[in-house]
């Protein structure tokens, strides 16, 4: 008889407003090795194979998430990936246009398991506050970004360790 293990679900909602056209906000969240120059959660990023990437976050709690996230849906208005790790479900981005920017509807289903998923239960309001706290940091760095003219090309050289 397989042991059953606890589980906790999480899901967020959002809608921001990004003052600058779809395939610009996009043209930014599609290069994913980048978020570490404008979302200070995200503190590390590797390509782990055409359409996955190893992205490292890291909030006020003491504790870093690792997720690898593969690539599900790749449209102008719906960029979406599932996500494995720490966090196991989907996250998505929808994008469309809103007067002279653009409205990014966020999404993430995602669940936890085991010990992590204990540990949850009783701090999911501290864990809710962490995740909006990450969230707002990531729109204001978005729309850092996209009035910087930031975006695609070679992605950053790290130093060797």
């Amino acid at each position: 008889m397989p042991i059953l293990q606890p589980v906790a679900a999480y899901s967020f909602r959002d809608r921001w407003h990004v003052d600058a056209p779809p395939a610009r906000v996009r043209e930014v969240l599609v290069d994913v090795e980048r978020y570490v120059e404008w979302w200070p959660e995200v503190v590390a990023v590797a390509v782990a194979g055409e359409g996955r990437g190893l992205v490292l976050c890291r909030s006020v709690l003491p504790y870093t998430l690792e997720l690898l996230l593969t690539e599900e849906v790749d449209r102008p208005e719906r960029l979406e990936v599932s996500v494995e790790g720490d966090l196991e479900g989907r996250v998505s981005f929808d994008l469309a246009p809103e007067g002279p920017g653009t409205r990014l509807d966020f999404a993430q289903d995602v669940r936890v398991r085991g010990l992590l998923a204990v540990a949850s239960l009783p701090a999911r309001p501290l864990l809710r506050w962490n995740h909006d706290r990450m969230m707002r940091s990531c729109v204001a760095g978005l729309r850092r970004r996209v009035a910087s003219g930031g975006g695609r090309g070679p992605a950053p050289r790290t130093a060797p360790g």
